[in-house]
């Protein structure tokens, strides 16, 4: 008999389902060992992973990060010793707390398992077009950036973000990161990037320093977001290329590039500032209302290979 909780669920929670279902299968999580040529579960592994990848580690932390419960990591910890692979000693911090280091036969089992896992991971990655590759790696980077630690607790978790102008290379990062992430997410080809690689021609070709500005944000040191800002017409600034990554989303990116925007065009004297955007760029449009754009004009149109509905936004400076 069906439970009310099954017979209710959502096409996104199935969706996830299945999609659980898939990868688990995809990565021989239940036969973890076979499939890496390796004596370890997959417990196992994650557990090695840990002690390797941390300077200090005690059970305490084991179980909290990998949620284990304290009996059975005792006894795995147990079989580890057992197999000279740790040892166990007292926390210098707190002797209250069991310290985890690695031994030698520890440290040479846990890189063995290391390039084992980079190997198979690599040959399920070259069986798919470099196109596809992408498409999937962004996604991913999507996946945890939205259900990752960072979305249970943003607070806690939220990295430094930082920003500043253009340098060589970075106009050319544009246009590539912008073309890779709307194939990637909203299906438009290669007239888009055409379209990209353009405006940013453009603006390279006409750059006066007191009317037009670059900003690249930085999430811990690495791009992660751009917008620009051009002039459009006498006393009129026109944002152009927002773009944020995919795992930089939730870190306060796109509002601060937008934020940055704006104040940048109402010291140059601006009067107004507008925009044109996509009705499907839902997050962006939320960050423009939220900075006090108002919707003027929209319209359909199909452009990049898609049908899509052109919106123009404006706000008085």
């Amino acid at each position: 008999m069906t439970s009310g909780a099954a017979r209710d669920a959502t096409p996104e929670v199935r969706e996830l389902r299945r999609f659980n279902r898939f990868y688990t299968n995809l990565i021989g999580a239940l036969d973890y060992g076979r499939h890496l040529y390796t004596p370890f579960t997959l417990t196992e592994a994650r557990v090695l992973y840990e002690v390797a990848h941390h300077e200090r580690v005690d059970a305490a932390d084991l179980r909290a990060s990998l949620s284990l419960d304290a009996g059975y990591l005792s006894r795995l910890l147990g079989k580890f010793e057992d197999r000279a692979l740790i040892t166990r000693g007292k926390s210098e911090q707190d002797p209250r707390r069991q310290r985890i280091t690695l031994t030698d036969g520890g440290r040479e089992a846990a890189g063995l398992l290391e390039e084992r896992s980079q190997d198979a991971a690599g040959s399920l990655l070259e069986q798919l077009p470099d196109e596809d590759r992408a498409r999937l790696v962004d996604s991913m980077r999507t996946i945890r950036a939205l259900l990752g630690e960072g979305a249970a607790h943003p607070a806690e978790n939220r990295a430094e973000v930082t920003l500043r102008t253009s340098r060589p290379g970075d106009l050319g990062w544009m246009v590539e990161r912008n073309a890779a992430l709307y194939a990637a997410e909203y299906g438009f080809d290669l007239s888009y990037e055409a379209l990209v690689a353009r405006i940013i021609a453009e603006y390279a070709e006409a750059f006066d320093p007191r009317w037009d500005r670059t900003w690249i944000a930085e999430l811990d040191g690495r791009r992660a977001g751009s917008v620009m800002c051009v002039r459009d017409r006498p006393g009129v600034a026109r944002l152009r290329l927002l773009l944020v990554e995919p795992d930089a989303r939730g870190h306060g990116v796109g509002r601060q590039l937008v934020d940055t925007c704006v104040e940048f065009a109402r010291e140059a004297g601006y009067g107004e500032m507008v925009l044109w955007t996509n009705s499907v760029l839902g997050a962006a449009r939320r960050i423009y209302q939220r900075a006090g754009f108002e919707l003027v004009a929209e319209s359909a149109h199909h452009s990049f290979g898609q049908d899509l509905v052109g919106q123009d936004w404006r706000m008085v400076l």
